[in-house]
């Protein structure tokens, strides 16, 4: 059997970035173009001591190939320990709309009606359940207060200690390692041109998923993971939000400005659908830069190759 290329991709998927939509995509795919979808049933333990890690790496390595791995993970150097470094995927959204999807959902689940957040959270109090958002926000309660908010930075930084902590060093480290070992970080809210670049880099594994994605029945799927009982926090708790989690914008402002450039380069348009919770004047977002790109240096395939070498 001749392996497609890469033949080793991890999907270190970050908590409520659509990851449950996409698992059930990849699903179906692995099932039409015969590839190992490997996932784990651990939902809570992205950080991992260096034993851990070395397990872990251990049993993806040791997969049937070609795999796809997925798993709520802080960023894995495989080559740290000896083992060839998988291509890595990911999908990120905006940092406050994360939150609020996540500070709900632990609360009263979602569409599915299996009182899974009764599961998920059985220890937490009824007041604590009810808790309005604004009330955690601004009286600075800790699960809406740092180190709690800086939360998708460690997913791309890794498992070193200083990943965990608000600051420059795990950002610029998280940069760099969606440089060097990110095939593609998209953002959800452009979901449909994320899922055409993945069919177009890995064809092997994603051949057909918009197609998939769009199909009627798959949708009706998709909505019943939709988190309950939304509520928009006051303007002024969003603006205490935006400046908690500034490192957070940083890192998604540069995410999304990397994917745009990629999207222009494959000639992609945009469709972007509106934030379903907040008004855009909440968060100030910086102006793009709306760069050349030089094709004459590089095609396409050229610079699919360089990717994969890395």
């Amino acid at each position: 059997q001749v392996l497609p290329f890469p033949s080793q991709v991890v999907y270190n998927r970050v908590g409520k970035c659509g990851s449950r939509t996409v698992v059930l995509l990849l699903r179906i795919l692995s099932e039409k173009h015969g590839f190992n979808l490997v996932t784990s049933d651990i939902h809570n333990k992205t950080r991992l001591t260096k034993n851990e890690q070395m397990e872990l790496i251990k049993n993806i390595s040791t997969a049937e190939q070609p795999y796809l791995f997925t798993r709520h993970v802080h960023f894995l150097n495989f080559s740290r320990f000896g083992g060839d470094q998988p291509v890595y995927i990911n999908i990120i959204r905006d940092p406050v709309n994360r939150f609020l999807s996540n500070y709900f959902f632990r609360r009263f689940g979602d569409w599915r009606g299996e009182q899974n957040h009764m599961i998920r959270t059985p220890s937490m109090r009824q007041e604590e359940r009810y808790l309005d958002i604004n009330e955690c926000i601004l009286e600075n309660y800790p699960e809406c207060s740092n180190p709690r908010l800086f939360y998708i930075i460690p997913y791309f930084c890794g498992q070193h200690p200083r990943c965990r902590e608000p600051g420059e060093w795990a950002l610029e480290r998280a940069k760099l390692n969606v440089n060097e070992n990110f095939l593609l970080v998209g953002i959800l809210e452009e979901l449909e041109d994320v899922l055409l670049l993945l069919e177009r880099f890995l064809p092997h594994y994603f051949k057909g998923v918009l197609g998939i994605y769009k199909n009627p029945e798959h949708r009706k799927l998709g909505n019943m993971t939709v988190t309950v009982k939304k509520t928009v926090p006051s303007p002024e708790a969003v603006q205490i939000l935006y400046q908690r989690m500034r490192y957070e914008y940083e890192f998604y402002h540069y995410v999304r400005e990397q994917f745009h450039l990629l999207k222009r380069k494959f000639g992609l348009k945009s469709h972007v659908s509106k934030p379903p919770l907040r008004p855009h004047f909440f968060i100030p977002t910086p102006l793009e830069t709306e760069e050349p790109i030089d094709d004459d240096e590089q095609d396409d395939e050229k610079w699919l190759e360089d990717i994969y070498k890395r």
